[in-house]
This record gives structure tokens, C-alpha cells and sequence, in this order.
């Protein structure tokens, strides 16, 4: 009994430095998390310089080795300190957890240089792992948020942008023809979404008086291509970023939604 109960500590102890956000620990947490990410993927990026790599090859290989047991670790503890584990295992972000592990481990089978290089290159994918620290997933689900409920009227002005681009590169071809570059309707689409985006390569341009003007309207429209979707999600983010009332555990004293039953950190009951 006394056993189980220590171990309940060390989880719950654990728990609060691993996702708390408001304590000391837990901030020392996320942000010694924070420098381990950021070192690894600096170490990926100057592992494919080929200088780099040829002189430190076993600098980087010794510290990816470190970091991949310090993430195997932590991916360990949080699995074992959750009460429901199956339900961060196959979240996202238990996923990216997972996935940023595998490189180095699957490294051990891969003899071929090529494969072996192109598993490494996952190890990038821990830049995700940033945005799991809980001082960021808030903010994070604030913008799903935003995006899931701006979803139909982003949807509704990109399918007004496709068809733009549509017609306007269809009337491109028809106005400018293959002597002046753009030889099919697929070409003058490609240009006209390059126009509306503002990117303007340049690899095909208008030659007529018409086709130059058809292409600044183009140009005219494609500021709103930038400022319409901008404007509706800043609209939903303003709308949700209002604080909304919240209630502290008397167990581990964290933050709980205000009509919460049970503390969704430690399980315990709140006392009406």
C-alpha cells in the first residue's frame, strides 16, 4: 500500500514538471526541452554540410545518440505518468514523438549510405515537437480554433480564387497564344497563379496591350488572396482570445475549466 502510494507521488510529482505550466519545475522543463530541440535540429542541419560533417562526424554522431535517449526517456515517462497513455500514443503529437525517435534506432539496419542519409533527414521533424511543450499548445489550439471555425468562408473564397485563376488563364491563352509563351491552357493557369500570388517568376509574360492589362487586374486581385484569409481568421482569434474562467485543483493546484468535475492533470474530484 505504501508502495503504490509512492509510486502515485513520483507519477503525480512527475506529471506537474512534465505538463505544468504555472510551476518552476515545469517551466525549467519546457524550456531545458526547448534548447534539446533546438540543438538537435541544428546538429541535422550542419550534418549535411559536407565540411561539417566530414570533421565532426563523430561529434554529431555522439550527440544524436544522447538526444535520442534523453526523447526515449521522456517519451517513456509520459506514457507511464498519463492515466489514459493510449490516448497521447496516438495522438498527433505522440506520433511526432514516436517518429523522431525511429531515425536513429532504424540507423542501426541501414547500411546503405543514401537510405541511412535520407532516414537522418527525419530527424527534422522534431521542430514539431516544439509546438507539444504545453506553453505553446495553447496557443497552438487557439489557432485550430480559429482555423476550424473560418473553415467554410476560407473555403468558399479559395474556391472563388480557383476559379479566377481559371478563367484568367484561360482568357490568357486565348488573348497572348503559344507565340508568345504561353503554348496551352495548363501553361497560362500556371502563370495566372503565379500572378495572382503575387510571386511573379517571369519565365512567361504578356506581350499584348490587353493580356498586360488582364494581368494588372490579376495583380490587383491577388492583394486580397493575401488579405481576405488573413482577416477572417484574425477576426475568429480576437473573437476566442477572450479569457475564459477556470477553477484550481485543490489537488495539484493547476488549471481546469470552470465547469470541470474531474482535474483533467491529476484526476482528482472537485468538491461542489
Amino acid at each position: 500500500m505504501a508502495e503504490n502510494r509512492r509510486i502515485q507521488n513520483v507519477k503525480s510529482t512527475l506529471n506537474e514538471v512534465i505538463f505544468g505550466t504555472d510551476t518552476f519545475a515545469g517551466k525549467a522543463f519546457d524550456l531545458t526541452l526547448l534548447l534539446v530541440i533546438l540543438f538537435s535540429i541544428i546538429s541535422v542541419m550542419l550534418e549535411t554540410v559536407p565540411q561539417f560533417s566530414e570533421k565532426y562526424s563523430p561529434f554529431f554522431s555522439i550527440s544524436e545518440w544522447v538526444v535520442t535517449v534523453l526523447f526515449s526517456l521522456e517519451y517513456a515517462i509520459r506514457i507511464w505518468v498519463l492515466r489514459k497513455p493510449w490516448k497521447y500514443i496516438f495522438s498527433f503529437y505522440g506520433f511526432i514523438d514516436l517518429l523522431s525517435l525511429l531515425p536513429t534506432y532504424l540507423g542501426l539496419f541501414f547500411a546503405v549510405k543514401h537510405s541511412l542519409a535520407i532516414i537522418r533527414s527525419l530527424r527534422f521533424i522534431r521542430i514539431f515537437r516544439v509546438l507539444n511543450l504545453p506553453s505553446y499548445s495553447k496557443a497552438g489550439n487557439m489557432i485550430g480554433i480559429a482555423l476550424k471555425e473560418s473553415h467554410q468562408k476560407i473555403v468558399v473564397f479559395l474556391v472563388a480564387v480557383v476559379s479566377i485563376v481559371f478563367v484568367v488563364g484561360t482568357l490568357m491563352f486565348i488573348i497572348e497564344g503559344p507565340e508568345h509563351g504561353f503554348s496551352s491552357i495548363p501553361e497560362s493557369i500556371y502563370w495566372a497563379v503565379v500572378t495572382i500570388t503575387t510571386v511573379g517568376y517571369g519565365d512567361i509574360a504578356p506581350q499584348t496591350n490587353l493580356g498586360k492589362l488582364l494581368s494588372v487586374v490579376l495583380m490587383l486581385i491577388g492583394y486580397a488572396v493575401i488579405a481576405v484569409p488573413t482577416g477572417v481568421v484574425t477576426s475568429s482569434l480576437m473573437k476566442n482570445s477572450k479569457p475564459t474562467p477556470s477553477k484550481h485543483c485543490p489537488h495539484c493546484g493547476l488549471d481546469n475549466d470552470a465547469d470541470a468535475r474531474f482535474c483533467k492533470h491529476c484526476g482528482g474530484e472537485f468538491k461542489h
